[in-house]
């Protein structure tokens, strides 16, 4: 029998084998220490008694669980900041803002200037400052020769 329980930190869902019941085991969600709480008791219906035959439709548990490698050189996947944007901004005094550069602004006879334009900004805000940085997708219509096109650019938000 398994015991199904929510991190209290993170509220993901886990379940564990009933005998690792009262011991300390790391949330693979949140990576924090926590107790696994003792099972709840139940009365068992005589059909699902130790002893007795098991119904012809019963299902049969199965149980899985995450491999834990002592080698493991670092986290692979990094849980994303789940904050939502309005917290953040409430950090220090700190407004948020954005920023968007559309690639046909960056260019000049001939020469993409995009990247090195993105980076210096980048650089410029500095790291701890930008709260996400997204790709767009947008069309124009090009005025010389009245076609659609459709180009790429990023829109930054950072604190500052």
């Amino acid at each position: 029998m398994d015991i199904t329980f929510k991190c209290p930190n993170c509220e993901q869902e886990l379940e564990v084998d009933a005998s690792g019941a009262g011991s300390d085991i790391e949330c693979p969600a949140c990576s924090k220490t926590i107790t696994v709480p003792m099972p709840e008791f139940a009365v068992v219906p005589a059909a699902e008694a130790p002893g007795a035959a098991p119904p012809a439709t019963a299902k049969q548990e199965k149980h899985f669980a995450v491999p834990v490698h002592a080698n493991t050189p670092a986290t692979l996947i990094q849980k994303p900041n789940a904050r939502p944007l309005d917290a953040i901004a409430k950090e220090g005094d700190k407004t948020l803002r954005i920023k968007t550069f559309k690639r046909t602004d960056c260019q000049e006879v001939g020469k993409d200037h995009f990247d090195e334009i993105v980076s210096a900004f980048l650089e410029k805000v500095g790291q701890l400052n930008i709260v996400s940085v997204s790709p767009i997708n947008y069309s124009y219509m090009e005025l010389s020769t009245r076609q659609t096109l459709t180009d790429y650019g990023v829109m930054i938000v950072f604190k500052g």
